[in-house]
């Protein structure tokens, strides 16, 4: 239940006419999706914001991620903002946009809603300190101080990489990047010894580009992928404008109840309640789509039950089995029993990566069979040999959900930093909000719909959530937000509930923070968004039950 406490209208405090002009009533972390919409919002409802991003331009991690092969898996138009400001006067040449187009589109969002000049760029934030007398933050930043009443980091999930503590990593003589801090001059491949370390997102991306130029690669698989069919396309620009007709449709559907994607229904059946034959019907014609439609789109209970659930990776080995020619390299990509339920790990999209295992100049190490042991100055040994390299690539992902929030050093009532109440574990309220950093608000992070929420779907329509409390509380003059301990403790559970009655549990993946040595193994994002944001209307219409405000 929401307490408040009276206020007096005499002393009550209006941060934009008292305050110094260096303060703000909000500060966003982060220009991505979420960041850039909170300012658009926030500043159009008269609020004073500022958002600080560490990069020289938007796009959070679109800004980043330059390796070869970078591009998104979500398909436009889902995967870009619904105003019609926005999207009227922009053009898309593929159904995924690769990584520079993105960042071409990001500077369009800035220019067309005018918010380049409440953006400070080039400003890391280092920590921030709340103090509960002044009700405000006081932003640490590597360019200076700012302070401001509410704290609203728009981190996502994957803004700090991860490396794996392997021996002798940091005596290899010749080039090693991390996919997530690619050189933006950019790395030569070309006739060179190459070595991709991961199998993910990333590691798919890089090694399809990788083979075309190598002298050699190898790709080290600890798990296989399960990647689907991208099925890309290109647009020229009169295909896009016909395209665009359609928006204004795709847009409701896609904000509306359940939300996340336009069109991806999932048929609300069982995969074993269907013949055999209807049943690789639906499985053929969502194959066919491409993109995602074979892990959202297809029976309501793929990731609900095991037996349905092996159905659909009995289709998906069989469909990427056909196109490898070596038995031994096909059971170690799509082995004959699922290493994990199917879709349990987020699954990469690719455009010809099973091929590329067909090219002489491509070899696979299963470091199942044979765990690296060490690294030395010109190869990566394994159990199984030595493979002599120039160029050593990691593709091992992100400390996610958690790794960038907790970045930042941030410190709450008395002086307790976030690092240390989250040291055995993540606990929110609804994802949003932490008990004892009052005005702290999250958004895409841990214990939110997160990697399971489109990302711009969910930057408005979380987003709004977000603009209504702040509007609302401006209006009854409150100035402190926090999550009771309690409600806390019982989303945590409900998170946690939830997911066992899934099958994500099952795998070690980052949606169960398991794949950082460590990390306490849990839930970290709720595995329906349309629930979750069904939880957020009924919170915003139950007075934000669970939040003390005043």
């Amino acid at each position: 239940m929401i307490e408040e406490s009276a206020v007096d209208e005499e002393t009550a405090v209006d941060i934009d006419s008292t305050e110094a002009s260096s303060a703000y009533d909000v500060v966003i972390i982060g220009a991505g999706f979420n960041g850039l919409y909170q300012l658009y919002r926030l500043r159009a409802e008269g609020f004073r914001v500022r958002l600080l991003e560490a990069a020289p331009g938007p796009g959070g991690v679109w800004y980043s991620n330059s390796y070869p092969g970078a591009r998104v898996d979500s398909h436009i138009p889902n995967y870009e903002f619904s105003m019609e400001e926005v999207w009227r006067d922009w053009n898309w040449s593929e159904r995924f946009p690769g990584a520079e187009e993105l960042r071409d589109y990001f500077a369009h969002v800035v220019e067309a809603l005018d918010l380049g000049d409440d953006i400070s760029y080039d400003t890391r934030v280092r920590g921030a300190v709340f103090d509960d007398d002044a009700r405000r933050w006081t932003v640490t930043t590597d360019v200076g101080d700012v302070q401001c009443r509410f704290l609203v980091p728009c981190l996502g999930f994957a803004s700090k990489a991860f490396t794996p503590d392997l021996e002798g990593l940091d005596t290899f003589a010749g080039a090693r990047h991390h996919t997530a801090h690619w050189p933006s001059a950019g790395v030569d491949l070309s006739g060179k010894r190459v070595g991709v370390i991961g199998t993910g997102a990333s590691g798919v991306q890089v090694v399809q580009e990788a083979a075309k130029v190598a002298e050699h690669l190898v790709v080290f698989q600890r798990t296989p992928v399960t990647a689907l069919p991208m099925e890309q396309r290109s647009y020229d620009r009169d295909q896009h404008e016909e395209l665009k007709a359609s928006y204004p449709e795709l847009f409701r559907k896609r904000n509306s109840p359940p939300g996340s994607f336009a069109d991806m229904d999932r048929l609300d059946v069982s995969a074993l309640a269907v013949s055999e034959q209807e049943r690789n019907a639906v499985f053929e014609a969502a194959w066919r789509k491409g993109g995602f439609h074979f892990w959202a789109a297809t029976f309501s209970d793929i990731l609900l039950n095991e037996a349905s659930n092996r159905t659909a990776y009995d289709f998906w080995r069989d469909k990427t089995r056909a196109r490898i020619s070596d038995p031994v390299t096909a059971e170690a990509l799509a082995p004959t029993e699922p290493p994990y339920p199917f879709g349990t790990k987020r699954p990469s999209l690719e455009q010809d990566y099973y091929d590329v295992f067909e090219q002489d100049n491509v070899e696979l190490a299963d470091l199942r069979k044979h765990p690296i042991t060490r690294i030395t100055p010109t190869s990566v040994e394994t159990q199984g040999g030595s493979h002599e390299l120039d160029v050593l690539i990691m593709a091992t992902g992100f400390d996610a959900n958690t790794g960038g929030i907790l970045a930042i050093d941030l410190h709450g009532l008395d002086g307790v930093p976030l690092s240390q109440r989250w040291a055995d574990g993540v606990d929110t309220h609804l994802g949003m909000a932490v008990p004892g950093l009052p005005n702290l608000i999250l958004l895409y992070g841990p214990q939110s719909p997160t990697a399971f929420c489109n990302g711009p779907t969910c930057a408005e329509l979380q987003g709004e959530w977000v603009v209504e409390l702040l509007v609302r509380m401006r209006e009854r003059q409150l100035t402190r937000i926090e999550a009771t301990e309690e409600a806390a403790t019982a989303w945590t559970e409900h998170v946690e509930e939830v997911g066992a009655y899934t099958l994500f549990p099952l795998a070690d993946s980052w949606y169960m923070g398991s794949n950082v040595p460590g990390k306490k193994r849990q839930m970290l994002n709720y595995p329906m968004s349309d629930g979750y944001l069904a939880r957020l209307r009924t919170n915003a219409a139950n007075d934000y039950q669970g939040f003390v405000l005043d």
